[in-house]
């Protein structure tokens, strides 16, 4: 879904027949205003702690040579580039405030979990500039991004020139030395610290997305939303000593045996997976469900293809689970039933697997609308609570506050008036960093009033 240049603008749809932050294209929840001084202070996440899932070192090897060595076009790479030497980071634009603590935490998980020598500095000449500025502006460089990374510039004036132009080819680098990205400044928090997670990691590392891979933000699901542990480990390996720019496919698969015996023993005993490769045909169609452009009706043709694609391939991992996931929430607004029984399908298929978590509680958002509009309060209520850890851990403040909603919602419906009032607020400082805008936040929490059989009855919405 994504390019080597940019992270296109995908639709993640949470509630009955609505949409949230995560990767769409023209959301409220988008722009940042004033937040009314009666709403909470805003959440933010305090320490870091990613989940390690274990895993095979031999699929760790195959993940990895299919990152580094190939873009999401297919085309191959040549050899490998990293940064060789410390990495210098600098910010310019005009940057919201929660970039710079974002930012801050970020190089310190990249520090101690990947190992990169990285560091902010103000200084011209640092490897990666982050240019902040308006979405208006990077959309006119590329209509469909909401941000982008590009090798050999520093500023996005100097993008339109040098687009098309070998020093701005990822395939003829040989090292990396310089690197600019481009981020919106007019997004929801969440959305700029997505953008930075995403863009700084394909600046120092894979440029290639793999729908086969369930817990890593190189994936064109875009389900994570920060690094994950999985993903720190294939960047511990791209900067390995054993490791150098200009090293082609074999010499570097020849030494990636031996690196992730050191940085993850555990996965010598384990046996791979083996996923098998995700066709392109399958790929296609899902960027012309969730991707820009497409009609409704071409959606929801080209999300059964992919439905029929994984059925035909006897898939039961979680790309089936996304799959009848996108299916459900494509036919919602016209055959609801039977998407309710597709997001009951999804989430058959991510209980399978524990890596499969933050997927499974996005599906419970769907599910937890539905269970408010039929008044099953006790139901919503116990299922909610237990996605919610796993989302606070994955650091998706929206879906958090999604998720806190409806289940306010619920304990409403199940008398439980007071605690409800509890929930509804924490969740507006959720909210405050997964949706940004004051008016934003006041929408979703009409939308989601309006699911509560109790308040249709009474009149309040």
């Amino acid at each position: 879904m994504k390019t080597p240049f940019h992270r296109i603008l995908l639709p993640l749809c949470f509630m009955l027949g609505a949409c949230m932050p995560g990767q769409p294209s023209d959301m409220p929840s988008r722009a940042i205003a004033q937040i009314d001084s009666d709403l909470p202070p805003m959440r933010v996440f305090a320490t870091p702690r990613p989940i390690n899932f274990a895993v095979s070192n031999s699929d760790l090897v195959r993940d990895f040579i299919d990152l580094s060595f190939m873009l999401e076009s297919g085309r191959p790479l040549p050899v490998l580039t990293r940064f060789e030497g410390p990495v210098t980071v600098r910010v310019t634009g005009s940057p919201p405030p929660t970039l710079g603590p974002d930012l801050n935490r970020l190089i310190y998980r990249l520090r101690g979990e990947a190992g990169i020598d990285i560091s902010q500095t103000s200084a011209r000449e640092a490897n990666i500039t982050i240019e902040a500025v308006s979405r208006a502006q990077i959309r006119a460089h590329l209509p469909q991004a909401a941000c982008f990374v590009v090798p050999n510039i520093t500023q996005l004036s100097e993008f339109r020139s040098a687009r098309r132009s070998p020093r701005t080819d990822w395939a003829r680098l040989t090292t990396r030395e310089r690197m600019a990205i481009f981020l919106p400044n007019d997004a929801s928090p969440q959305e700029v610290r997505d953008c930075l997670h995403e863009e700084l990691a394909q600046a120092l590392g894979p440029l290639n997305d793999l729908y086969r891979l369930p817990q890593s933000v190189f994936n064109d699901d875009n389900v994570h939303a920060v690094l994950t542990g999985y993903d720190m480990m294939i960047l511990r390996a791209t900067y390995a000593p054993e490791l150098r720019s200009g090293m082609t496919r074999t010499q570097v698969a020849d030494r990636l045996p031996a690196i992730f015996a050191r940085i993850n023993p555990t996965g010598v005993s384990i046996p791979p997976r083996r996923t098998t490769t995700t066709p392109r045909d399958w790929s296609e169609a899902m960027q012309t469900a969730l991707g820009p452009g497409a009609a409704s009706p071409a959606r929801r043709a080209a999300a059964s293809r992919a439905l029929d694609i994984a059925r035909t391939l006897r898939w039961d991992d979680h790309r089936l689970g996304f799959a009848h996931y996108a299916m459900g929430r494509l036919i919602l607004p016209v055959q609801p039933t039977q998407a309710i029984a597709h997001f009951q399908a999804a989430d058959s298929v991510f209980a399978q697997r524990p890596e499969y978590a933050l997927h499974r509680a996005m599906v419970a958002a769907q599910l937890g609308a539905h269970m408010v509009v039929q008044g099953q309060g006790a139901e919503a209520v116990d299922m909610i609570g237990l996605h919610l850890p796993v989302v606070i851990q994955h650091e998706n403040a929206a879906l958090v506050a999604t998720l806190s909603m409806l289940r306010a919602e619920a304990l409403e419906l199940s008398g439980r008036g007071v605690e409800a009032q509890a929930v509804r607020l924490d969740s507006l400082g959720w909210a405050r960093y997964g949706f940004g805008a004051d008016w934003a936040i006041r929408a979703k929490l009409r939308e989601i009033s309006a699911l509560n059989p109790l308040n249709r009855r009474n009149g309040r919405i």
